[in-house]
Order: C-alpha cells, then structure tokens, then sequence
C-alpha cells in the first residue's frame, strides 16, 4: 500500500531530478533569455506584433528539430532535411500555383511525398547495409536537384491566399503554425513515451542486440524512424509555405544545422535510445532568441551560426565527458553493467518503461 509520505518522496526526488537536468537549464535559459530581449527593446518584444512574428518563425525550428530528433534516437543521421522541406515546399507551391491542385489536396499530397521519401531512404538503408550518413547526403543531393527543376530561379508566390491565411492566422497573438508545431510535439511525445512502437524505437537504439535477443526488429525500427522523420519535415515545408510570402530554391538550404542543434542541445544522445521532445523544443525556443537578438543588435549572421555551432560542439564534448566520468566512477565502485536482456516471451520486456525516455 503506498502512503501519503511514499507519495510524497518520489515527487520530490522526480522534482529534485529535473531541477538537475538539461530541460531546467533550457528553460531558465529561454526564461532568462526572452526577459533580457524584452528588457533590451524597452517592452516591445512584449507587445502583440512581436510576439506573434517570434511565434510565427519559431515552428519551422521545431518541426525540423523534431525531425532530427526521430532519426537519432535509433541513432541514425538525416542530411536531407532541409533539402527533403525545400522540395516538399516548392512541390506544393507549384501544385497550387502552376496545376491549379486545391490547397488541402496540394498539402495532403506533399506531405504524403515528404514521408514517402523518409520510407524509402529508411528501406534502401536497411536494403543496402550503407551508412545513413552516406544515403541520406545522396537523398540531399538529389533532393536539392529536383527543387532546383520545380522552382528554378524563380519565387513562386500564386498560391493559395487561403493558404497564405492560416500562415498569418493567430488567435490570442498564437500564430495558428506553432500551434501545429506544439501539436506535433505533443502527438510525438505521446507516441514516443506511451505508445509500444515508440518505446521499442528506443529499444532498437538503446541496445540494438538487446532488441534483436528479445524479438524487436531493428531494421523496422530505422525504416519507421526516416519515415516519421520524412513526416514531420513535410509538416514543417507546409508552416514554412504557409508562412513565407513565397518560396524558391532557398527554402530548406539554412536548415541542417538548426535541425542538429536542438535536439543535441535539448539533450538528445547521438548514439539512440532517448528522446527529449520537450528539451527540443526548449532549444530550438533558444536559437530563434538568438536569431531575434542578432536582428534587435543588427549583429553579423556569421557570428549566430559560429554561437550555434559552437553550442552543439560544447554539448557534444560535455555529455561525453560526464558519460565518461559516470563509467569511471563506476568501474570504481566495482559496478558491472547490466546484462542484456535474454529471450523472453514477448518483445516488449526490452521495452524501456514510459519514464526511461530523457
């Protein structure tokens, strides 16, 4: 029977364990990081007009975040985000300009496209046994081709106004794009922490052999993580059309490196096994901040790229440090790892619990 007091203690030691985590320092980070803008710009980053435009160029970070984030927790790379949303977005932007296709068909049918091409880069990994980072640079090649072929040198901007509608659509100064980008975090969050097939996308990223032993396909676990991926980018190019007063051959080209930094900085291993939804999105919150500092202090472009950059280096090298000092401080101790999980009767006893997720 579980008293008021056990009660009690374990909320405490599940406060006392997020205090210490990466998510609270990005969310004093944000906190701090948001006060200090609005300080700065006397009270105007406050006002309705900017915080709907921050909102507004915040979805597009998280979707693509988000994106990445599916392709490393299995510990798989995706290059081809920017180019996959660069073409997804041109692609409807020709539909709807070009052939005329109704707006919600030209989305569904894009969409659709952008996770088709996450399954089929998932399955010619799987098929071939070549590096992801291997494949999915070709997929970027090839992808940043046909953007090129749909769109050229122009802007295509005859699209749907409708369209054009929603991108600018915020109730309560909350852009109508974030809303479906905070959506998208939610659905993914709940599929990746309740869901079995998402705890056993961790499984196959944690401890691929472990996942094998217990009857977990890994090989379906990387193609149903380029397709969520592929899924997710092609959410992100219709927030980015929808947003944008046009798009052309740049759109996408100024992702990659975003797509990266979030969910590393958010607290995403690159090795698989954990997500970190939340932390994500928290980080990809810091990157727009820095973006609307570097237009508050008209500061050189170059220099938020090297910030970003040199964030993601940092946290890469401090989590193996700590990872490393953990092991050693172990080894100490005289811990042995544990052992991997045997043959059981169903594949979910390597299922990591709902709670295992970071």
């Amino acid at each position: 029977m579980i008293t008021i007091n056990d009660r009690g203690a374990r909320t405490g030691a599940v406060l006392r364990r997020f205090s210490r985590s990466t998510t609270m320092t990005l969310l004093c980070v944000t906190l701090a990081g948001y006060l200090a803008l609005g300080v700065a710009s006397s009270g105007e980053f406050f006002q309705g007009p900017s915080v709907r435009t921050f909102l507004q160029y915040l979805a597009t970070p998280i979707l693509i975040g988000l994106a990445q984030m599916a392709a490393l927790c299995v510990g798989q790379l995706n290059l081809a985000v920017g180019a996959l949303g660069g073409f997804t977005a041109c692609l409807t932007g020709v539909l709807m300009a070009d052939d005329g296709v109704p707006a919600p068909i030209a989305v569904a049918a894009c969409v659709l496209a952008a996770t088709l091409v996450g399954l089929v880069t998932g399955v010619f990994i799987v098929a071939t046994r070549i590096n992801g980072f291997i494949v999915t640079l070709g997929t970027m090649t090839i992808l940043l081709g046909a953007q090129y072929r749909l769109a050229g040198t122009r802007t295509i901007d005859g699209y749907s106004p409708t369209l054009k509608s929603l991108g600018r659509a915020a109730p309560l100064n909350l852009p109508l794009v974030f809303l479906t980008a905070l959506a998208a975090a939610a659905l993914l969050a709940s599929f990746m922490y309740r869901a079995t097939a998402g705890r056993r996308l961790l499984a196959a990223g944690g401890n691929p052999l472990a996942a094998r032993l217990s009857g977990i396909s890994t090989d379906r676990q990387i193609v149903l993580a380029h397709t969520l991926s592929g899924l997710l980018v092609g959410v992100a190019a219709v927030t980015a059309t929808a947003s944008l007063p046009g798009v052309n051959r740049s759109v996408g080209g100024d992702w990659l490196l975003p797509s990266f930094a979030a969910p590393i900085i958010g607290g995403v291993a690159l090795n698989g096994g954990s997500v970190a939804v939340f932390g994500t999105v928290l980080a990809a919150f810091v990157m727009r901040l820095i973006d609307a500092a570097r237009a508050q202090f008209s500061l050189d472009p170059s220099w938020v790229n090297f910030l970003i950059g040199l964030v993601v280096l940092g946290t890469v090298v401090g989590g193996r440090v700590h990872q490393t000092h953990l092991d050693k401080k172990g080894n100490a101790q005289g811990r042995t790892p544990p052992a991997p999980v045997g043959r059981g009767p169903t594949a979910d006893a390597a299922l990591p619990s709902a709670g295992g997720a970071q």
